[in-house]
């Protein structure tokens, strides 16, 4: 039962605070104590090729902080359009640059000024012209409807307090027959309300995680057919707080398709 000074619900502006702020330090301090792992070898460790992560700024690898490996399930084709979502310092969407060639477009979506000047710093300093990086939330990207061909998304959605918006807004922005292709973290059972009311634990990407059969079930009822879902297996958290919700609640990260109705 909740105590009376236990809240049921977490802060959305405190949460909001506190990931800008463990963001905009994954930016400028990528080498600095975080609770996950961030960069090339973990990159490569969750299934990146040598020849995905050469197409991306260093810069933009050191602060990768995804959870897992999903453009085998994109299948990126040249002249696509894409969003990415939670685009952070932008590797991501430069390696799906690449993957779509200059008849292509990739639209990068972060709330964090930090990510979103460095992405935007490597991508005029390293001409990727298809690429776009805009100041928005994933739930509300401010993009036209039905203009795009796929939406990506790496280990950003569980940040959000409410996720069925963001499934919506992908809908929203896929044409019929769009990919939805994304890695997240979820859990074997349902967090207790003494971590999903820590706003540093949803920073962390712990609290924030749905359990995994209602996260489908969420990106199904938003419009779309689930077609893939794996788990990654090489993708592990570094603090002692997150290792712990790791082993009593089944945190853990999965890659999925699913294809827009």
């Amino acid at each position: 039962m909740t105590g009376a000074n236990v809240p049921t619900v977490v802060d959305a502006a405190e949460l909001e605070r506190k990931v800008r702020n463990m963001y905009t330090r994954v930016a400028l301090d990528p080498h600095g104590r975080f609770h996950f792992e961030m960069g090339r070898t973990m990159a490569r460790r969750l299934g990146y090729t040598d020849a995905e992560l050469d197409a991306a700024p260093a810069e933009s690898i050191e602060s990768f902080a995804g959870v897992g490996y999903y453009f085998d399930l994109a299948n990126l084709r040249p002249g696509e359009q894409v969003v990415d979502l939670g685009s952070g310092s932008g590797m991501d969407s430069f390696i799906a640059a690449h993957k779509v060639g200059q008849s292509g477009q990739v639209r990068g979506i972060d709330m964090t000024d930090a990510q979103l000047a460095k992405a935007d710093r490597l991508g005029k300093a390293h001409t990727f012209e298809s690429v776009l990086f805009r100041h928005a939330f994933i739930n509300a990207t401010g993009l036209p409807d039905r203009c795009c061909d796929v939406v990506i998304s790496n280990g950003v959605i569980n940040l959000s307090p409410d996720k069925a918006a963001v499934f919506q807004e992908a809908a929203r922005l896929l044409r019929p027959g769009g990919r939805l292709a994304l890695a997240d973290i979820v859990t074997d059972v349902q967090l207790p309300e003494t971590v999903t009311c820590d706003a540093t634990l949803w920073a962390a990407c712990i609290g924030g995680a749905m359990q995994r059969d209602a996260f489908v079930e969420a990106i199904d009822q938003a419009g779309f057919t689930v077609t893939t879902v794996k788990a990654n297996h090489e993708y592990r958290f570094l603090s002692k707080s997150a290792q712990n919700a790791t082993r009593d609640y089944g945190v853990h990260s999965l890659s999925l398709l699913a294809i827009r109705n």
